[in-house]
This record gives structure tokens, C-alpha cells and sequence, in this order.
């Protein structure tokens, strides 16, 4: 008997509609490039389908053995605890279908590729012109409790650095570690270059995103003599999508590699000795297919960042302390504290990171 393959696209899943509607692009995008094969997707919370509902139809379609791809760019908690989490769980229960896991977007000359487009159209789209070499880039993560995760962004800003020929680059993140983007832009603003180009090194919109552009913006109204020009996101950029098929076809040939060596759970990293040898367990289970409910109300497909002023105004009220360890996940999202645990980040109080978020009015 010959084996069916099926492909499946694992998300995070997000409370923003245009974020989700955005994943369901890409894995159109995916189909195309798979035409003979059952493609389907899921996420691990906040909109369905969830990651179990999406095996389930491939199973039904008849595939004999899924190809598991995460729709994500780096190799933090979600690609290297959730989601395999989620995989073994329903593989136990279904020992009929094969799942097999492949690895994340992760540095890719694609990928840089893909970055490089996005920040050459807010350069063509600029009413001025301003040499590379007076011109500064921040690229700006997600921003991981996985140092190594974190070094991939600034693996990245490197490769962006080096091929446009920019006059200096920065690393900057959205949350959770250090610097963020405020003090991360405080600081290019010093450097002394005309011009500062942010580019958000994500995959979809959001409210991350959103408050990135929010940030540039604070920043940019205190120095009025530097362009802040915005750049777009990667979104599902043909590069993008290339680099996913070539995930597919990578666990086909048998190269599935997943970056465990600098892994946290398994070798000593500086300042997370703690870790080592911990349990992986998702900490999702609670929350798959939030679907509507979890959706957020607030804005439309584009989101403004309201979300963010009313847990501040919350914060404000309430004056409680914050919690040395992101129980709220610091999605930004709707501070959701589902009582899963994280371990407690080493740096959570440095000055440059989320506690300077807690300290702004």
C-alpha cells in the first residue's frame, strides 16, 4: 500500500482577524506549490481551526503520513515545546498516521531575501533620498525568553547590514527581552544618522506590530531633524512561502533538522542554567480553539494598539505590581494570565525591557 502525504501548517494563532486571515493566505500560498496533496492548517490558541481539528481532515482525507511544518520564523517555546507537544499527543492517539516535524523559517538566505524587499519598498516609497551609508536600520524581533531565538534576529540584521550596505543597524524587540523598541530607538537616535528605517522581522500584522509603528512614531516626534521611515512586514512574500516548501521538502530527504544543540532544555546556556533537563510540555492545551470568543473586539483587521491603552489604563487603576515573569504572556493581547507557567525569564527587570513599559504613564 502506497502512503498518502498531507501537509500540515502549524500557527500560533493570534486575536487579531487580519493576522489570521493573513496565516490562511500563506497556506494558500502552500497548496499551490503541494497541488496533489491534502494542505491544511491550525493554530495552537485564539482562533480555530486548532492544530488537532487540521490533523483530523488530513487523517479523514486518508493521508497515511503528515509533514508538520511550523509557520514560524525562529525556534523558541511555541516551535520547540507547543506544538510538538500538540504532534506526539494526537500521534498517540492515532499510531495509524505518521506525523513527521520539520523546522522553522529560521536564517535563510530567503528569508533575507524576503526582509530585503520589504525594506527596499519603504526606500523606493520615501519622498527623499538618502545614501545607504547615512542610514540606519532597526530590525525589530518578537523578542523570546530563548536567547538563542533572540541571536537569530540579530543574525538577520547582520545579513540585512552587510547586503544593503547600511551606514549601521540595530536589534531592537517588540517584547519579553531587551532592549525594546522605545529604548532600542532612544538609542539609534544618538548614532547621529539622517535617516532610520524600522522593519518588523514578522510574519503577519498584529498587535505587536502595531506597536512597533506606535513606538516609532513616540520616538520619532523627539527628533524631528531624523526620517523614521516604517517598513512593512514580511507577510507571504513568494520568498517566504519558497522557504516553507523547502521545509516540506527537507523532512522528505530526510535533512529535518531542528536546532537542539543550542537548545535550553538540553545544553547549558549562559543564564538559563535552570532549564536544562526541564519537562517540554505545551502550556496551550487549555486554550485551543478559543475561536470567536477569543477574537478581539476592538478594531477591525488592522489594529490600532487599543487593546494596549486599556491594560495601561487598567494598570494605572489597579497600581498592582507586575509579576517579575510574563504570566501575561506579554502578547500585549488582553492580558491573558491562564495560569500556565513560564519559567521566570532571568532578565525580567532590566531597565531597557518590559519594566520600561510598566514605568511609562
Amino acid at each position: 500500500m502506497s502512503e498518502k502525504l498531507g501537509l500540515m501548517i502549524c500557527g500560533h494563532g493570534s486575536r487579531n482577524k487580519g493576522a489570521v486571515k493573513q496565516f490562511a493566505q500563506l497556506a494558500e500560498g502552500l497548496r499551490s506549490r503541494f497541488p496533489g496533496w491534502p494542505v491544511e492548517y491550525g493554530y495552537l490558541e485564539f482562533a480555530n481551526p486548532v492544530i488537532h481539528d487540521g490533523l483530523t481532515k488530513l487523517r479523514e482525507q486518508g493521508c497515511t503520513r503528515v509533514l508538520a511544518v511550523p509557520g514560524m520564523l525562529f525556534a523558541a517555546g511555541h516551535a520547540k515545546n507547543d506544538i510538538p507537544s500538540v504532534l506526539n499527543t494526537y500521534q498517540a492517539m492515532h499510531p495509524e498516521m505518521q506525523i513527521s516535524y520539520g523546522r522553522e523559517l529560521a536564517v535563510d538566505t530567503r528569508m533575507v531575501r524576503a526582509a530585503a524587499g520589504r525594506i527596499q519598498e519603504a526606500i523606493d516609497a520615501a519622498e527623499t533620498d538618502v545614501p545607504l551609508h547615512e542610514t540606519l536600520l532597526m530590525v525589530v524581533g518578537r523578542g523570546a525568553s530563548d536567547p538563542d531565538a533572540n541571536s537569530n534576529v540579530c543574525k538577520i540584521t547582520r545579513l540585512l547590514w552587510e547586503g544593503f550596505g547600511f551606514g549601521w543597524a540595530e536589534t531592537s524587540y517588540s517584547g519579553v527581552t531587551f532592549p525594546l523598541v522605545a529604548p532600542g530607538l532612544e538609542h539609534a537616535a544618538k548614532l547621529g544618522y539622517k535617516r532610520v528605517i524600522v522593519f518588523p522581522y514578522f510574519l503577519f500584522t498584529g498587535v505587536l506590530v502595531q506597536r512597533i509603528y506606535n513606538a516609532t512614531d513616540e520616538v520619532a516626534a523627539n527628533y524631528p531633524d531624523i526620517e523614521f521611515l516604517k517598513a512593512g512586514y514580511l507577510n507571504d512574500h513568494p520568498q517566504v512561502i519558497d522557504t516553507m516548501a523547502d521545509r516540506v521538502q527537507e523532512i522528505l530527504q530526510g535533512q529535518n533538522l531542528m536546532n537542539c544543540q543550542m537548545c535550553k532544555y538540553r545544553e547549558q546556556v549562559l543564564g538559563f542554567e535552570a532549564e536544562v533537563g526541564l519537562a517540554q510540555e505545551s502550556h496551550h492545551h487549555h486554550v485551543e480553539g478559543l475561536g470567536a470568543e477569543a477574537e478581539c473586539q476592538l478594531c477591525d483587521e488592522i489594529c490600532t494598539g487599543a487593546c494596549e491603552k486599556q491594560i495601561r489604563a487598567a494598570k494605572d487603576h489597579h497600581h498592582h505590581h507586575h509579576h517579575g515573569h510574563g504570566h501575561d504572556h506579554d502578547h500585549g493581547d488582553h492580558s491573558h494570565d491562564h495560569g500556565h507557567h513560564h519559567h521566570p525569564y532571568p532578565h525580567a527587570d532590566h531597565p531597557l525591557g518590559p519594566k520600561s513599559m510598566d514605568a511609562k504613564n
